[in-house]
């Protein structure tokens, strides 16, 4: 729910001419945002990894070449959500998930207590990038991308990745290293400009005409509900619009893309809010800006869909929505 604190939200009337010259003026600049680039090692986005973790996903991450933080970073979510009491139906175990025959022969006292506890992170995360890089060095002479084999080792076995002469052709080993290494982008942060999206204008478009709607805790805008929104649920319901599907909860949808900053927001990137600054488990708000510092959102029971700033001290950060970065995101966590 937003904050009441929140700046008063711009009135319906004249909302289209508003929205029209902003987004038009911020897409043609777009072009001069495009370029960037270049090497360097691998730094998190800001607040993408809860702080608790984040020393160590950032110094476990640099282990071996095969892996970097924001890869480590990625398969720690995609297997947990971040949930170090995480259990799975295949009795998996702990943040990392390691099945108990798997951390028999490869967990590794990460924080030198003299225990082995899968159920520590300190001990969970040092194990997830030491069992990576033991895989990547089976799979070093297989021809390819090294971390893409390494990933596939990691799903399918380093025999199969050997046998086949890289990814296996199995839908599920090539889907796996696909969804890690999207889910990459979202967990580093960017280095030079990040492009800009192809379907932003559509979401926009849809946002633009729920202008004025009464807001609704959970709104989907089903008939049922009257056509009403919660804050999630309109950007939800804008992307989908562009055949892009997002998960329903805001702090989900941090993760569907790579993460601009500030002064390089375009319209249609998803802007968040956080009661934490360092975690972007804690996001509690999200809209879809649309130019000049102001975001559509529907903002909380009593308000209407509307223009509010971003500008708050509560601002988060921002995700630029892609098709392969929201259809990475894991649909179920395994239960605590």
């Amino acid at each position: 729910m937003r904050k009441f604190w929140l700046a008063v939200g711009m009135g319906v009337g004249g909302a289209a001419c508003f929205v029209a010259l902003l987004v038009v003026g911020t897409y043609s600049a777009a072009a001069g945002l495009v370029g960037g680039g270049g090497g360097g090692a691998v730094a998190l986005a800001k607040g993408a990894v809860p702080a608790k973790y984040q020393g160590l996903v950032q110094k476990w991450g640099n282990l071996c070449p095969a892996i970097n933080p924001a890869l480590l970073a990625a398969q720690l979510y995609q297997e947990s959500g971040w949930n170090p009491r995480a259990q799975s139906a295949a009795a998996a175990q702990g943040i990392a998930q390691f099945i108990p025959g798997t951390w028999a022969g490869h967990g590794i006292d990460g924080d030198g207590d003299g225990d082995r506890d899968v159920w520590d992170p300190a001990d969970a995360i040092p194990s997830a990038a030491s069992y990576d890089c033991e895989l990547a060095g089976y799979v070093k002479k297989v021809a390819g991308d090294p971390t893409d084999n390494m990933l596939a080792a990691y799903n399918a076995g380093a025999y199969r990745v050997i046998k086949s002469g890289g990814v296996p052709n199995i839908s599920e080993t090539r889907n796996y290293v696909k969804i890690i290494r999207s889910l990459e982008k979202s967990f580093a942060r960017p280095v030079g400009r990040v492009q800009p999206s192809q379907q932003a204008a559509g979401a926009i478009y849809f946002a633009q005409k729920k202008l004025g709607t009464k807001y609704l805790w959970g709104g989907n805008g089903t008939p049922e509900q009257g056509g009403r929104f919660d804050c999630s649920g309109l950007t939800q319901a804008a992307y989908r619009t562009v055949d892009i599907e997002l998960p329903r909860v805001a702090n989900d949808q941090y993760n569907a893309g790579p993460h601009p900053s500030r002064d390089e927001l375009l319209p249609g990137d998803l802007v968040f809010f956080s009661d934490d600054l360092t975690n972007s488990r804690a996001i509690h708000h999200v809209g879809l800006y649309v130019g000049g510092g102001y975001m559509i959102n529907a903002p909380y029971t009593g308000a209407v869909i509307r223009f509010d700033k971003i500008d708050t001290p509560d601002y988060f950060g921002a995700t630029r929505v892609t098709k392969d970065g929201a259809a990475a995101l894991p649909t179920t966590q395994p239960a605590a």
